[in-house]
């Protein structure tokens, strides 16, 4: 039978987003508590069967008790089997939401540094995975593992780096995770969307996080879905979910009649939801940039504006 899922990662549930003003940040963080419900709507309007949820939920291994509980609701209302493998910020541990809050029947959490394995039956796949017990994990959570080879599709759920230079978050080499003998090795940690890639037969990818929290998370953001057909061939479609981006906008006022009209002329149609930063380079006339009069003029346009002149 087809089976259709959802891989997403690094919601950073109750991120400070000090950057922004008080009242902002709050809605901010409001907002971020919204996500799981938008993305359970989303889950049950397309018939999707099983969520891979990759690490770094929460932003600290320890988050208000309501963002847990209110993280367990949404996931307790999809009409699918959730796991869950916890990563660097939101470690395993004692006092942990994973280990306080009451989590419905639907979601499975791995809980160990070793590769532990639950079989869906119904849904004729295994999921494999394992969590951080700690803020560091400095050995690969998948060495020495490989799926049986029953005929089964067997997928993975980790937290993790790729040969990274430093070895402290997980590091998986291509090598370990070509012998896994998975189909699929649904990965967190990395907040910037990477194309899926191959190592052996195994695909595997980061979705990026779910949503950006500052201009060091630009874009679209949102998870990928995928597709296993009868045959056991898997396709993945990136699809933007993030209710705001953050962008960063270079603008050349050189020539222009002013700053501000060559801003307006950069701009795209739609900002009103957005958080933007507006550098200003090339040559102003005499009157210069004025960033924060600029600032003050264009910020109604913008759910967040700075304007920085260059």
């Amino acid at each position: 039978m087809m089976l259709k899922f959802i891989h997403a990662a690094d919601f950073h549930l109750d991120s400070a987003f000090a950057a922004l003003p008080p009242g902002r940040a709050a809605e901010r963080r409001r907002e971020s508590r919204e996500l799981p419900f938008r993305l359970a709507d989303y889950v049950n309007a397309h018939g999707v069967q099983l969520v891979l949820l990759a690490g770094d939920l929460f932003d600290s291994a320890a988050p208000y008790r309501e963002t847990g509980e209110s993280l367990a609701e949404a996931l307790g209302r999809m009409k699918a089997q959730v796991f869950a493998a916890p990563g660097n910020h939101d470690w395993y541990g004692p006092g942990s939401p994973w280990v306080t809050v009451d989590w419905p029947e639907n979601v499975h959490i791995f809980r160990e540094t070793a590769m532990t394995s639950v079989d869906l039956p119904e849904l004729g796949v295994t999921v494999h995975g394992a969590a951080f017990t700690a803020p560091e994990q400095g050995t690969s959570l998948l060495a020495g593992f490989s799926a049986p080879e029953d005929g089964r599709v067997h997928l993975g759920l980790l937290h993790g780096e790729m040969d990274p230079a430093e070895a402290r978050y997980n590091p998986l080499g291509r090598e370990e995770i070509a012998a896994s003998g998975l189909s699929y090795l649904a990965l967190g940690h990395i907040h910037k969307r990477g194309e899926p890639r191959a190592c052996g037969k195994t695909l595997c990818a980061w979705p990026g996080c779910l949503e950006g929290r500052g201009f060091d998370e630009l874009g679209e953001k949102g998870f990928y879905e995928g597709v296993i057909d009868d045959g056991g061939s898997l396709s993945l479609t990136f699809v933007p979910f993030a209710g705001r981006r953050y962008e960063i906008l270079e603008v050349d006022v050189t020539g222009k009649v002013s700053p501000r009209a060559a801003v307006e002329d950069a701009l795209p149609g739609d900002t009103a939801r957005d958080l933007y930063r507006v550098l200003l380079t090339g040559e102003a006339g005499e009157g210069g940039g004025d960033a924060k009069a600029l600032e003050t003029a264009l910020a109604g346009r913008f759910y967040a504006l700075e304007v920085r002149d260059h």
